[in-house]
C-alpha cells in the first residue's frame, strides 16, 4: 500500500513548524528523536494504514525554522500541542521517539486527560537510577546515531553511505539538543514528580540493546504513571521504530486501537 504525504507549515509562537500528515482515522503525532527524522520511514507509512498520522518537526530541528528564545523540552511540548489545537485535533494520541518521547511526557504531564494515548519508546527525560543517558558530545556526529541501532543493516538501510549534507543535518540536532537539554543533561528534574497526574493510558516500549538511554528509566516512567504497561522489544537498540519497524508499529497499532 502506497502512503500519500502532505507536507505544511503553520505559525507557531512566531515559529513557522513543518509537519507531515498521513492516513485517516484517529489521529496520532509522532514526536521525533534528537537526531531528527528522515523524511520516510516504513514505521510511519505502517501507522498511516491505520490513523492519521502527524509527524511534527521540532523547532530548530528538520525543515521547521529555529525559535530562539526555546531553551526546555517543555517548549517544545507546548509548541506541539499549539499545533494540534491550531490544526482543530483533539483527543490526538502521542507516541515519543527517545527525546521525543520526553516532549511526548511533558505534553501529557502538562494536560492530564487531554490525550488518548501516550506511547513512549526508550524515552529521555527520566534521569535513570541505573547507569546514565549516553553523552551525544563524546561520539561523533556519526558514531552516536549508529549506536542507536542493534541491526547494523538497518541503519544501512535507511542512511546509506552518509552524506555530507546528513552529517550536517545531525549537526544542527545536536546544537539544538544542547541548547534545550543540556544541564542536566537529557532529563527533567521536575518531570518524575508530575507523571502521576496522567490520565491516559500508557505503553513504555524499550530496546533490549538500547545503548543510548538505559532501560531503568522507561522502569521509572511505567511505575511512576498511573495506567501504563511496558513491553521489551528483542534484537532492538534505541531507534527502535527503525531497527525493528514493523514489531514497534504493530505494538503501537495494538494499543492505540485498542
Amino acid at each position: 500500500m502506497t502512503v500519500a504525504w502532505t507536507e505544511a507549515t503553520k505559525d507557531i509562537a512566531g515559529t513557522k513548524m513543518f509537519f507531515k500528515r498521513a492516513g485517516s482515522g484517529p489521529t496520532v503525532l509522532v514526536l521525533h528523536r534528537d537526531i531528527g527524522t528522515p523524511d520516510s520511514l516504513a514505521f510511519y507509512d505502517a501507522l498511516a494504514e491505520k490513523f492519521d498520522v502527524i509527524v511534527s518537526h521540532h523547532p530548530g530541528w528538520g525543515k521547521s525554522e529555529r525559535a530562539e528564545w526555546m531553551r526546555h523540552p517543555r517548549d517544545i511540548a507546548a509548541m506541539n500541542a499549539w499545533l494540534l489545537t491550531g490544526l482543530g485535533v483533539s483527543d490526538a494520541s502521542l507516541v515519543g521517539l527517545g527525546f521525543g518521547g520526553w516532549i511526548a511526557a511533558e505534553m501529557a504531564s502538562l494536560a492530564p486527560t487531554q490525550y488518548r494515548r501516550l506511547v513512549l519508546v526508550g524515552s529521555m527525560g527520566i534521569n535513570p537510577p541505573d547507569g546514565y543517558i549516553t553523552d551525544q558530545a563524546l561520539l561523533s556526529y556519526l558514531d552516536y546515531p549508529r549506536m542507536g541501532f542493534h541491526n547494523e543493516a538497518a541503519f544501512t538501510a535507511i542512511y546509506g553511505d552518509v552524506s555530507i549534507d546528513q552529517l550536517e543535518a545531525w549537526d544542527l540536532c545536536r546544537e539544538m539538543s544542547f541548547r534545550t537539554a543540556w544541564k542536566p543533561y537529557m532529563y527533567s528534574q521536575t518531570l518524575p514528580h508530575l507523571l502521576g497526574g496522567v490520565q491516559s493510558p500508557a505503553l513504555i516500549i524499550h530496546g533490549d540493546d538500547d545503548r543510548i538511554v538505559p532501560i531503568s528509566a522507561s522502569h521509572v516512567y511505567a511505575k511512576a504513571l498511573r495506567n501504563a504497561t511496558m513491553t521489551v522489544v528483542a534484537e532492538c537498540g534505541h531507534c527502535a521504530e527503525m531497527d525493528q519497524p514493523a514489531a514497534v508499529a504493530k505494538l503501537i497499532t495494538q494499543f492505540v486501537a485498542s
